[in-house]
């Protein structure tokens, strides 16, 4: 009797440690994961109250931790340097057609990649790939002759037409898709619709995931597209917010309040963007993630 009480006794002690152990390591991780968002976070409070300050808070010691009251100034100076609303409505205006764009027809050559047969369709689709391996920068001076020969120069259109059918995206739909059952297409087929209806009606419906995903992508990398931008719009009023924060050192004479109030409304739209899409975002990576 004794020796079983012992044993229960050694196996609650046992499980006792056991629990104990499992939250302090709970614990540890959490503290760690608080720690980061912390970090990462803290720049961009900093940023918010960096445009609530001038410079002489700015640079005072001990550094300013809290929001001050010279938000209004610094809009203004910056206003009075620049067209800013402007140069932000052009930067929607940009990365929304290029993110609306993209999506359809990555879309279209994702699924005519994955879900038609033709002749040298594997060569052509790792052909495309194999573009992704070229530098960007090294294809710039092309590019830029290219759209000078368009007539496209200070304009939007190469800030978005060269990019609607990239590899990447493409590529991301396709392996999407595949997953999609033929039997579905196949039924619709049988039910009258035509190809394109099929593809509007039924494959678009069921790739809001990898939609959400290339869509958020695209909208940032075109709202954070800078040397392209920076080589084709030479008027203030045509600037897209990456070449207007770029023009702003040498017209405000360093005023940093201004510049990170300028920053802040710029990083606004990409916020918003995220929050928006986010759930799609997150589905298409878990998806993407565990596919095979």
């Amino acid at each position: 009797m004794k020796a079983k009480v012992s044993r229960e006794m050694v196996y609650a002690e046992k499980t006792f440690t056991g629990i104990l152990k499992e939250k302090i390591i709970k614990l540890i991780l959490y503290l760690i994961l608080i720690l980061g968002v912390i970090a990462t976070l803290f720049p961009f409070y900093y940023m918010l109250v960096l445009a609530t300050k001038s410079n002489t808070e700015i640079f005072s010691y001990p550094p300013p931790v809290w929001f001050g009251n010279n938000f209004r100034e610094n809009l203004q100076t910056l206003l009075d340097a620049l067209p800013f609303f402007r140069n932000i409505l052009n930067s929607v205006f940009v990365a929304t057609v290029s993110t609306v764009l993209t999506l359809f027809f990555c879309s279209l050559g994702g699924y005519g990649f994955a879900k038609y047969e033709f002749k040298g369709k594997e060569k052509l689709f790792f052909l495309m790939l194999a573009t992704m391996m070229i530098p960007g920068l090294l294809a710039i001076i092309p590019w830029f002759i290219l759209m000078s020969k368009f007539n496209w120069l200070n304009t939007f259109y190469p800030l978005i037409i060269p990019g609607i059918a990239n590899a990447f995206g493409i590529f991301l739909m396709r392996q999407f898709m595949e997953d999609i059952p033929d039997d579905i297409i196949d039924s619709a087929r049988i039910d009258g619709c035509g190809e394109f209806e099929i593809f509007i009606r039924i494959i678009l419906p069921m790739s809001l995931p990898a939609l959400g995903t290339l869509g958020i992508l695209t909208f940032l990398g075109s709202w954070n597209n800078y040397m392209q931008a920076l080589l084709i719009l030479h008027d203030d009023i045509l600037f897209t917010i990456p070449v207007a924060l770029s023009k702003l050192g040498g017209k405000i004479d360093q005023n940093w309040g201004a510049q990170m109030a300028g920053t802040t409304l710029a990083i606004a739209p990409m916020v918003i963007a995220y929050v928006l899409a986010s759930k799609q975002f997150i589905s298409g990576i878990t998806e993407g993630a565990t596919k095979g």
